[in-house]
């Protein structure tokens, strides 16, 4: 699980997909499908695209990770997740194959996924990839339609120190004949996509700013770029016959159609609570920009960062003057406490680092009044935590 281990449990490479692939009969090849990409925003953009099918009469399947509070959540159709017994009948199975192999947990949850998609005949299933797009599981598919949403310095460690390499990477999706979205045009990055789209005689789609006067219940002024990606892809898709109407309605029901939680998702009023899932430098910037448009007193961060972050660096993204409350995720990835409290020595910020991101958070709430806000980010497992905590 290398979301929750990290390197320990990733396992590059197509060729144990393609042996489970095989094994399954491929399940894939019986629906049409939508891989999308990308460094930031390839979840929400995914859960938009889902909803907007849905609202069009297609029964849509749809592949996310990772998961907030229910492994189940990853596999949906139609907004539902997989039925807890359909889980164990794949597993029950598979079983002897699965130990003989050694897959990984990863491998398995794409597998089970496209199972799932085909014995239920959806009409279309919206793919997301796991990390990076030329060697992740899920790239075995010859989809309708590729979207790459964004490229940013994430996952360094596996797909490059620059967004070339990066770019590369990622573009790894892009299929013979296939068309491909882009949603940001960058020059350290354009070259590259243009490329690879003239190798597989792909048509080659970048995303315009001024695509659309869409908006969304989902939260948050960066989703205006996901917006944008999103419906020129389901232009694509539909070959223009879905009409405006269609998709803003899509657009307005992506929280009651998918069920999406973690983007910008207001918990509580007084004082606001709001939980983001951005876990990396782009993802933070979006956020300190959508602070920046609102009014409160104090700003109060409760904050938990994976291996590999630079944390003052993250930390000097957000207001100097607000109070920080840092702690450590419950998984092996996360920053230990004590590496937390070596990588901010000698910062002059108003930090406090609590023994658990629950703690954390309770912290804030009783040092905040009505009129405060408390923007708990930093990872995904973050958000899991104190969505268990608030939900019990």
């Amino acid at each position: 699980m290398y979301q929750r281990k990290g390197s320990i449990a990733y396992r590059p490479g197509l060729d144990a997909m393609h042996k489970l692939d095989k094994h399954l009969k491929h399940p894939h090849r019986e629906f049409k499908s939508i891989h999308i990409g990308g460094t930031n925003g390839k979840g929400s953009t995914a859960h938009i695209i889902a909803s907007v099918l849905q609202e069009a009469g297609f029964k849509t399947g749809l592949y996310s990770s990772p998961h907030l509070l229910d492994f189940r959540e990853r596999i949906k159709i139609d907004g539902l997740i997989i039925p807890k017994q359909k889980v164990v009948d794949f597993v029950f199975n598979n079983k002897i194959f699965f130990e003989k192999n050694k897959f990984s947990f990863f491998e398995m949850t794409v597998g089970m996924a496209f199972w799932y998609f085909s014995k239920k005949k959806v009409d279309y299933a919206v793919i997301e990839v796991g990390l990076g797009g030329r060697l992740d599981a899920t790239n075995i598919i010859t989809p309708e339609l590729s979207i790459i949403t964004n490229i940013g310095l994430d996952h360094v460690e596996f797909l490059g120190d620059n967004h070339a390499a990066i770019a590369k990477e990622k573009a790894g999706i892009i299929k013979n004949k296939i068309p491909v979205v882009i949603g940001e045009k960058k020059c350290s990055t354009q070259k590259i996509f243009q490329e690879k789209a003239y190798s597989c005689n792909s048509s080659l789609h970048f995303v315009k700013k001024d695509s659309n006067n869409y908006f969304s219940d989902l939260k948050g002024k960066y989703q205006i770029k996901n917006i944008r990606t999103a419906s020129t892809a389901l232009n694509i898709i539909s070959n223009g016959s879905f009409d405006k109407s269609l998709i803003q309605k899509g657009l307005s029901n992506v929280l009651k159609n998918t069920k999406l939680m973690g983007r910008w998702q207001i918990i509580k009023d007084h004082p606001k609570v709001i939980l983001d899932v951005a876990h990396n430098k782009e993802g933070l910037i979006e956020i300190t920009k959508q602070i920046s448009t609102l009014n409160y007193r104090k700003l109060h961060l409760v904050l938990g960062f994976v291996k590999g972050r630079v944390v003052k660096d993250l930390l000097a993204l957000f207001p100097v003057e607000s109070n920080f409350y840092l702690s450590s995720p419950n998984i092996e990835r996360a920053i230990t406490l004590i590496d937390l409290k070596n990588k901010i020595k000698g910062s002059e910020l108003n930090i406090k680092i609590e023994k658990s991101i629950v703690t954390a958070y309770k912290n804030a709430l009783s040092n905040s009044n009505s009129s405060d806000l408390i923007l708990v980010t930093g990872s995904t497992f973050v958000i899991a935590e104190i969505l268990k905590f608030v939900k019990k």
